[in-house]
């Protein structure tokens, strides 16, 4: 696919996996649209760019459809991928064996699950309303799970629930977008080099990244944008998850 002249749209784009692959996204040609929260760096970044930054709530309907229409305004909506997350700790039971608050639990399910639908909803039928390009195709969504979808550690019940709900939606979104020529892929990163990570101290980075069969360190979040880059190529890449993990099956804690 050409991103020449196209636009893509990348939430969470400020920091972290969107970041970098914003900044792939741009290089390549594609007008970039930022969607992070207002408190964000996401209009330094979009003026790095030279694209527009969306300040949204990615739970929120009318704050995304205005920003799907800040991207699709730069050009055919041709590639979206969903960044927008959270990572906070809630086990079931707190240290007195009392439940914990379900606040908690519906929060993160409503950001990286909830959000990534309400974009994929709105973005797609922007996608599907543009001109196919000559092999029938409109663009493609990325969509972000993590390898907690499939190993989920202890205080993860809420974070890996979401993330396994974005892997399980991704067939059958695809399955109904491809008569509009949509192709959905979801990467599910292990551990990356976000912003989180990155504020541990040294020993601790590097203990985790021991735990990497091969190699033996963090991800990098321009190798999430590589992989977005070859998924947004390849064209008959559709309805998968990809693990980007280095090999690492997470241990219970």
């Amino acid at each position: 696919m050409d991103l020449t002249g196209a636009s893509a749209l990348v939430t969470g784009g400020a920091s972290g996996l969107g970041l970098a692959t914003a900044r792939r996204l741009a290089a390549a040609g594609a007008a970039v649209t930022i969607v992070d929260l207002p408190q964000s760096a996401g209009a330094d970044v979009a003026a790095e760019l030279g694209g527009s930054f969306a300040p949204a709530d990615v739970t929120d309907p009318g704050q995304v459809a205005a920003a799907v229409e800040t991207a699709s305004a730069a050009g055919p909506l041709r590639v979206v991928v969903n960044c927008a997350g959270i990572a906070p700790p809630a086990k079931i039971l707190d240290r007195e064996g009392a439940p914990t608050p379900l606040e908690g639990f519906e929060r993160i399910i409503r950001v990286n699950l909830i959000g990534t639908y309400n974009v994929v909803a709105q973005a797609s039928a922007a996608m599907a309303r543009t001109e196919p390009e000559t092999d029938g195709g409109r663009g493609v969504i990325v969509n972000t799970a993590s390898v907690a979808a499939f190993d989920g550690q202890i205080g993860q019940p809420a974070y890996a629930a979401s993330k396994g709900g974005v892997h399980a939606m991704t067939l059958p979104i695809a399955r109904e977008l491809a008569r509009y020529g949509i192709r959905v892929v979801t990467i599910a990163p292990g551990i990356m080099e976000t912003p989180m990570l990155m504020g541990l101290p040294q020993a601790a980075q590097d203990s985790l990244g021991e735990q990497v069969p091969y190699p033996q360190r963090l991800g990098r979040p321009d190798e999430y944008a590589r992989l977005v880059e070859s998924i947004v190529d390849n064209g008959y890449l559709n309805g998968e998850t990809i693990r980007l993990d280095g090999a690492i099956r997470m241990a219970p804690k």
